[in-house]
């Protein structure tokens, strides 16, 4: 079960669109909170792809983290979500256009 937090952030998950996305910090900002925060509560999404935590990037368009880990299979299944999603990546980073 969800702690109250990490449902305020599913929530805001859920609100960015397909083909775009967020930053861990700018939720984070939402939130009063903080981009680490924000980081553990998707790490720990039961709800995915409902709650679509593969928008969510570092503040400098870098993939960042997926399932709790920052490389390996977990980071090419985020980079194939954003690329199914329309979202392009030049050296793992989001392109500008991309972003919200």
């Amino acid at each position: 079960m969800p702690t109250v937090f990490e449902q305020k952030v599913y929530d805001l998950c859920k609100k960015i669109p397909r083909g775009k996305v967020s930053t861990y910090g700018a939720i984070a900002k939402k939130l009063n909170s903080s981009p680490r925060a924000v980081g553990q509560a998707l790490r720990k999404n039961p709800y995915a792809p409902v709650v679509p935590c593969h928008r969510v990037v570092s503040s400098d368009g870098k993939i960042g983290g997926f399932m709790g880990k920052t490389k390996g299979k977990e980071i090419k299944r985020k980079i194939a979500l954003l690329e199914e999603e329309g979202v392009f990546l030049v050296d793992l980073s989001v392109k500008k256009e991309n972003m919200i």
